[in-house]
């Protein structure tokens, strides 16, 4: 029997370690059901913490929210969406200010001393 308990105690210690250790190395969002210092309390009992944060806790990669999983800007909809509306600002920005500066610098229809100038030729 004691040949048994040595080995038994060995393998429950280095689970809960394990055990343990996962569940203060892991991210957050990879926290079911409870937040992760509630957890990382739960796996501080032995074995048992150990046992409820494999079945229960501890959420696979494609379990995890929608919200923290990160797609490449390639393959994100939302981020070309973002991408093309700022381009149409910016594009909008340009030409407001093309459109002040035509304004701005716009020459007057007549000029009154080519006129009086033009009309003097005229005469002669």
């Amino acid at each position: 029997m004691g040949r048994l308990l040595i080995p038994l105690v060995l393998i429950a210690l280095a689970f809960w370690v394990v055990s343990f250790v996962d569940c203060a190395m892991q991210p957050p969002t990879r926290h079911r059901g409870a937040s992760k210092k509630v957890w990382v309390l739960i796996t501080v009992i032995p074995v048992i913490g150990g046992v409820l944060w494999w079945t229960i806790g501890r959420a696979k990669p494609d379990q995890m929210s929608a919200g923290a999983a990160s797609l490449a800007p390639d393959d994100d909809p939302s981020f070309e969406q973002r991408l093309a509306e700022d381009r149409i600002r910016k594009l909008e920005e340009e030409i407001a200010l093309l459109d002040m500066e035509e304004a701005f610098n716009m020459p007057d229809a007549k000029k009154p001393d080519e006129d009086d100038d033009a009309d003097d030729d005229d005469r002669k």
